[in-house]
């Protein structure tokens, strides 16, 4: 308990008894709890806007307490004997708006329940709230290619409950597959991971559900213009409980307007539009929809261990069927379909010994299935291609307090991944069909240390991975270093080595449709090795007086990436070649915050290039999602049941190649310089509002508005050229247009 004290003492805090106090008279409830769990923490004081399920929220995030409801009055206030062996201790809240919080190792944790709003969203989108923080976005607006400081999104090490994921969007990538009602505490990593981790050279998201038990009955229904959704926390007795959360498109019944902007900017540049731009259209028939599933079971075996079991399932399906005539004016039916489908369970056992020692035991399952199908009904073709990814995985780990400053923690961790992809041709005839699988061993050990003063916070681990079919060991150091130089100022320095042995392909631009066209492919050891990272950041914030002044920079470099995963739409696009990119960048944040207030400013600056063994003569040229500038400028206002949110995103334009000026035939197009041209900028306003209110005392509801691309900027995000009869045409992809959406939620 020495160690809970340290971390919650200050001269400029005030005592949690007297929180509790307050809350008590506020909403007219009764804490019960034994004196000496609360002698000496302190903690900032709460915003007096705060619900009590918010306000406990923060305060078992600061102080690690859990709060067992008895009833509608008690309240039960006991140690979290799973949480207290971990040293993080937040150094910001309220990072950005309220619910995001920067901890002392580096990363950031969202808590979706004292989540606040963000513009442009009306609901907590978990991989939507995350680009909002300095060296993330998404260069092409889909969530499913979300890049952290120059890196792609299969670099991104993605746990949902411990589960892996190779499937993180619903409408192929423009809306997150995790329901954010549920979800409780997202954990973002870009630098100075724990070496727990692996298989994943950019960085680590870990977005978890609600881990307590709530002893009550409660959840929640909701409706935008794409979907319904329901979740519920359903106690089963005083030590289990089932949390359950569904939600369902109703696109293949009603089309919106945020569907049709949705539809228009997925499907604009696929061989379904391709189809329909060539030839005169007939009829068209389309069925779009997504759903997503999540069951948790908690089970608290007693004061010292518990156990935890997900389910989870991702589904979008879309069929596509259009009659036209071609270029002879000779009819023509296509019948199209493409179904992407995640199953995942996982299991976790964690226990509280005695001597300050606690373990715990994972296993889980994750399993992804992209499936394509395309008949020419009219010339009796047909062709299917299927992408199979199946992820076991096992982990143990230990962990012991040694004192009230340090603890250590080792552990081991196994994993098996097989990929398969099947490629089937009817007229011509023609069939491939292959299997990988890699099996990984890894140890790893590392240790938390503070000061006496808590002034200073060193972590430093390391991973020892060993991978079968390549026949590699390879060693990833990590560490984390920050420390508090005056009241206002903190100093932090982050490093890590990593690997990973799945990255995602593109063998052709129109594969899957041109929909979903990457596929997933592992580490061979030959013309796919071992991808590999280094990182370092350095980063000095000034905090105090609610505001946060962050400067922070860096130097990534990724090894061992092939060019069939870049997307290239140039010279290189058919090359198959192994290289690299270096990125060193500079992250810069200014947040202000007021009473009703938050308002904040970010910009990076970054230089990100390629060299590939034998492309462009192994000179650099720029990568594909080199942003130089990004900039945002947003605002937040909260007043008693309305909060709105402002924000107006510039980056300048994404490398693209452009054609030579010396074209020598017109059966191929001659490039230039890779990456040689730039496009315009980019420029995009959004705004959100919403309106809580109650229904009755144990019923709360809240209306949303929120419009993306507020005033309907043209802005292109890709571009690339084809060849039609010898004449270079030039294809402009676009990002959203005007984007308007609305919610009704109602809680209980």
């Amino acid at each position: 308990m020495t160690s809970l004290t340290a971390i919650c003492q200050s001269e400029n805090k005030t005592p949690v008894e007297d929180i509790l106090s307050h809350l008590e008279n506020k909403f007219e409830v009764k804490f019960s709890y034994e004196p000496k769990i609360l002698k000496h923490l302190k903690i900032d004081e709460l915003d007096n806007n705060l619900s009590l399920s918010e306000a406990l929220d923060y305060i078992k995030l600061i102080t690690k307490l859990d709060f067992v409801r008895l009833n509608d009055r008690f309240i039960a206030i006991k140690l979290n004997t799973e949480n207290i062996q971990y040293l993080e201790e937040v150094v910001v809240t309220n990072f950005l708006t309220k619910g995001i919080f920067k901890t002392n190792t580096g990363a950031v944790n969202v808590k979706t329940k004292a989540f606040d709003i963000l513009p442009g969203l009306i609901e907590p989108d978990v991989l939507q709230i995350i680009q909002n923080l300095p060296g993330i976005l998404s260069v092409d607006e889909r969530i499913s290619n979300i890049n952290v400081r120059g890196g792609t999104n299969d670099q991104n090490l993605i746990l949902y409950e411990g589960i892996r994921m190779y499937q993180s969007g619903h409408f192929f990538g423009l809306i997150s597959a995790f329901n954010p009602y549920l979800t409780d505490d997202i954990k973002i990593s870009k630098n100075g991971t724990s070496a727990i981790y692996g298989n994943g050279v950019s960085s680590t998201f870990e977005i978890n559900n609600t881990n307590n038990l709530s002893n009550n009955l409660n959840g929640g229904i909701g409706t935008n213009l794409l979907n319904v959704d329901g979740f519920a926390r359903i106690p089963l007795s005083k030590k289990t409980e089932v949390q359950l959360s569904a939600r369902r498109s109703f696109t293949d019944l009603f089309a919106s307007a945020t569907y049709d902007s949705y539809f228009e900017r997925i499907f604009s540049d696929s061989q379904l539009n391709t189809a329909n731009n060539n030839n005169r259209l007939f009829a068209l028939n389309e069925r779009f929809l997504f759903y997503d599933f999540n069951l948790k079971f908690l089970y608290d075996i007693n004061n010292s261990s518990n156990l935890r079991v997900n389910l989870l399932n991702i589904y979008n399906n879309l069929d596509y069927n259009q009659t036209f005539t071609n270029s002879s004016n000779n009819f023509q039916e296509t019948r199209s379909s493409l179904n992407q489908v995640s199953y995942g369970a996982s299991i976790n056992y964690s226990k509280a010994f005695k001597n300050n020692m606690f373990g715990s035991l994972e296993a889980y399952y994750s399993n992804y299935d992209l499936d394509a199908q395309n008949i020419d009904i009219s010339n009796v073709q047909s062709l299917q291609q299927e992408n199979k990814v199946e992820d076991y995985g096992l982990r143990f780990d230990i962990s012991k307090r040694t004192n009230d400053n340090t603890t250590v923690r080792s552990g081991y961790q196994f994993n098996e991944v097989g990929v398969t992809n099947l490629e089937n041709v009817l007229n011509p005839d023609f069939t491939s069909l292959t299997k990988e699988i890699v099996r990984t061993h890894a140890i790893f050990g590392e240790t938390e240390h503070f000061s006496e003063s808590r002034n200073t916070y060193l972590r430093l681990g390391a991973r020892i991975s060993y991978f079968e079919k390549l026949k590699e060991l390879v060693l990833e150091p990590r560490f984390a270093f920050n420390q508090k130089l005056t009241d206002a100022f903190r100093l932090e320095i982050l490093g890590e080595l990593k690997s990973q042995t799945i990255s995602q392909i593109i063998d052709l631009q129109q594969d899957f449709l041109g929909i979903e066209k990457r596929r997933w492919r592992l580490s061979n050891g030959e013309d796919f090795p071992l991808i590999k990272s280094q990182q370092i950041s350095l980063g000095l914030s000034y905090n105090k007086n609610d505001l946060l002044i962050s400067l922070e920079g860096y130097y990534k470099n990724v090894e061992n990436i092939s060019a069939r995963s870049q997307g290239f739409q140039n010279q290189f696009q058919f090359s198959n070649d192994i290289g690299s990119f270096t990125i060193t960048g500079i992250d810069f944040l200014i947040n202000k915050r007021f009473n009703n207030l938050s308002t904040w400013f970010s910009y990076t600056l970054s230089n990100n290039d390629y060299i590939f063994e034998n492309l462009n003569s192994s000179s650099k040229f720029p990568n594909i999602v080199d942003l130089t500038h990004v900039a945002n400028l947003s605002l937040n206002y909260n007043h008693k049941n309305l909060k709105v949110g402002l924000a107006v995103n510039w980056h300048s334009g994404r490398p693209y190649t452009a054609p030579s000026e010396n074209q020598q035939n017109n059966t191929i197009i001659a490039y230039d310089r890779p990456n040689n041209a730039r496009l315009g900028d980019y420029f995009r306003t959004d705004i959100s509002a919403i309106y809580s209110f109650k229904i009755s005392n144990k019923i709360k509801a809240e209306a949303g508005a929120s419009i993306w691309n507020l005033f309907n900027q043209n802005n292109i995000i890709n571009r690339y050229y084809t060849l039609d009869n010898g004449t270079i045409n030039e294809i402009d992809n676009k990002a959203l247009d005007f984007t308007p959406n609305l919610s009704f939620r109602v809680k209980f």
